[in-house]
């Protein structure tokens, strides 16, 4: 089990073991999920395109189908913690932190989501854990189901959109790019985390 924990938040690993279906499922659990907070999204879906360019036949799906592919599964994603969230509703405040909830996460999403209203649907694509809370939070408050959409879906494209798109480039003009993957790797981490950290600090002043 802690092998195939550690698999799941490996980029290159979920590539490489589970292929396209275990790509597309990561990124709908990441997005629709409690569980998805800890997944790599960022990173796996730049190495996704990368390795479409410069290593086509790990997914074997050519990149113009790739991309609506993950797109969707996005969608289909945010769907779900929406209509989670709708149903768990309060109840999810009360609830106790496990290996798979942590309380934090919620308060961290609902002090972006003061700030930034509807479009956390958007930003929030782009970063760690709110892109996991934030269809949850929405439904737990109700947010109408067609503004929903138009965010999730405005959304979904913009961030699978230009990660994938970026990195499709990159390895087609620098095919060398892909030795250094973990460089990479470690550089998302790093930025997407600085304003999920300061969002998180903020609210635990507050």
């Amino acid at each position: 089990m802690l092998d195939f924990l550690k698999q799941l938040t490996d980029p290159q690993s979920i590539i490489h073991y589970g292929g396209l279906w275990l790509l597309l499922f990561v990124v709908f659990a990441e997005t629709g999920l409690l569980v998805g907070f800890f997944l790599p999204g960022d990173s796996l879906i730049f190495i996704a395109g990368l390795l479409c360019a410069t290593k086509p036949h790990l997914l074997d799906v050519p990149f113009i189908i790739l991309l609506p592919l993950l797109m969707l599964a996005a969608i289909l994603g945010n769907v779900f913690g929406y209509w989670f969230g709708k149903k768990a509703g309060q109840k999810l405040y009360a609830r106790e932190d496990s290996f798979l909830f942590r309380k934090k996460h919620l308060i961290t999403t609902k002090a972006f989501y003061d700030t930034h209203g509807g479009k956390t649907l958007i930003l929030g694509r782009f970063l760690p854990i709110i892109r996991t809370f934030a269809p949850i939070l929405a439904g737990v408050i109700k947010v109408d189901f067609k503004l929903f959409m138009i965010y999730n879906v405005i959304g979904a494209v913009a961030w699978i959109g230009s990660i994938a798109s970026i990195a499709y480039f990159l390895g087609i003009q620098f095919p060398a790019i892909e030795n250094y993957i973990g460089y990479i790797v470690i550089g998302l981490i790093i930025i997407t985390a600085i304003p999920v950290l300061t969002t998180y600090l903020k609210s635990k002043k507050n």
